[in-house]
């Protein structure tokens, strides 16, 4: 693979469905905590409500997604 993958307590961003602060749902980039990561996927956890892609909330506030997404990106590289 061309990129490097990510490491458990790596932070991070992924966009993702969460809830704001004001309380509203909204898509944007939010930031968690890589909690597992095998050969294809890594699990980022949050510390507010996520919700899945059929949009139902997540009870451990944790979402999977591909080493090699364009929705998750480590902190230095966002800007």
């Amino acid at each position: 693979m061309g990129w490097p993958k990510f490491q458990v307590g790596e932070q991070v961003e992924m966009l993702c469905d969460h809830l704001h602060a004001d309380g509203q749902r909204v898509t944007s980039w939010q930031p968690g905590q890589v909690t597992a990561v095998d050969e294809r996927m890594v699990a980022v956890q949050f510390n507010v409500q996520v919700f899945s892609n059929p949009g139902w909330p997540v009870a451990d506030r944790t979402l999977w997604c591909t080493h090699g997404s364009r929705r998750l990106r480590r902190l230095d590289e966002c800007d």
